[in-house]
């Protein structure tokens, strides 16, 4: 089990549940939009956010923004250490940085202040800032990146710093799920996963699944955020679908068919439209929503609550037994008023 460490008020590792973490894509310094993006960000179900302190002007924002919001905001630091300690001081919950692209000095500094802040950090490692001597030796493997890591851990942990989350990352899946896998055997501190760089739509959503699920199926990771490019707000609902499916986040589990000659409802427009109204309630129930009689009750009778579709009506069944019929029409919201009552009994 690894530690746990605490970023603002939420805990990553240990035996707390996994979080959900993404990044803002405003101009931090832009701070009305940074605070409005934030609270969506939120509400959709992120746990903890980071915004970019590449600037002094964004790295004084986080005084302002702190206040305004409720999450726990890390702070995003590159090649500039004097920016982490400015984040440090405006109130920043964490800070992430690479050691591989900052001075020992102020990588020393950093602690030092993070220290007296009692701040947590991530150190990670991705696959394009390995040492050229690492690469050298290795070649730009998991064994050059886990290696990569262990400098910075020693580094840290020679001057009795040990609020530590760490991170390696890459665009490939298969780098990702070695390299986290090799971590995971020699420390025990809370693990950030993510495939970086992943793209976006279709292709990078299956990236993040494989590479994140494999290893949070394996027990491996404590935090975790798909990267998906252009709006942050789409990464939350992939995580969560993530987390759900490993039994790692209550929630709605939607089961739907594939359709085939028999259907006589629409199932995927009715699926979108119960996900809609019932996708982010915190409860664990699974919802059966069938095309015919034949996948009905009988295929889906596991599920708490579902409806099979037949000419003009449609079937309404819990665990398996048939309590109700109706009209098409009426199937949408006889099925969110049931999904609902079922969760409040819950």
């Amino acid at each position: 089990m690894t530690k746990t460490i605490m970023v603002g008020g939420v805990p990553i590792g240990g035996e707390h549940p996994v979080t959900i973490q993404s990044m803002t894509n405003t101009k931090t310094e832009a701070i009305d939009q940074t605070v409005r993006q934030i609270r969506e960000l939120a509400a959709a179900g992120c746990d903890i956010v980071r915004s970019t302190a590449n600037t002094k002007a964004a790295a004084l924002a986080l005084r302002d923004i702190k206040p305004q919001i409720k999450l726990p905001l890390v702070a995003d630091i590159h090649f500039d250490y004097r920016l982490a300690l400015l984040a440090m001081e405006s109130g920043a919950d964490k800070i992430r940085i690479n050691p591989g692209n900052m001075p020992k000095k102020g990588l020393l500094e950093i602690i030092a202040c993070a220290k007296q802040h009692r701040i947590p950090i991530r150190i990670g490692v991705n696959s394009g800032s390995i040492e050229k001597d690492l690469l050298e030796r290795y070649g730009a493997g998991a064994e050059a990146m886990t290696e990569s890591l262990a400098r910075s851990i020693a580094l840290f942990e020679d001057e009795g710093f040990k609020w530590l989350v760490l991170s390696a990352k890459a665009s490939n899946v298969k780098l990702t799920i070695d390299v986290n896998r090799s971590i995971h055997q020699r420390w025990d501190y809370p693990i950030h996963l993510g495939v970086t760089e992943a793209g976006f739509d279709q292709s990078a959503i299956i990236k993040s699944s494989i590479g994140i699920g494999s290893l949070l199926a394996d027990g491996i990771g404590n935090t975790i955020r798909v990267s998906l490019t252009g709006d942050p707000l789409k990464e939350i609902p992939v995580a969560r679908e993530i987390l759900q499916s490993l039994g790692l986040k209550k929630g709605i589990d939607i089961i739907s068919c594939p359709t085939c000659g028999r259907t006589d409802i629409d199932v995927e427009a009715i699926a979108r439209q119960v996900k809609e109204q019932v996708g982010t309630l915190d409860k664990n129930l699974s919802v059966a929503i069938m095309g015919c009689i034949v996948n009905g009750p009988g295929e889906a009778r596991e599920a708490d609550i579902g409806i099979a579709g037949g000419k003009e009506q449609a079937l309404l069944f819990r665990k398996g037994i048939i309590v109700g019929k109706f009209p098409q029409s009426d199937i949408v919201e006889k099925l969110v008023t049931e999904i609902k009552r079922l969760g409040d009994l819950e």
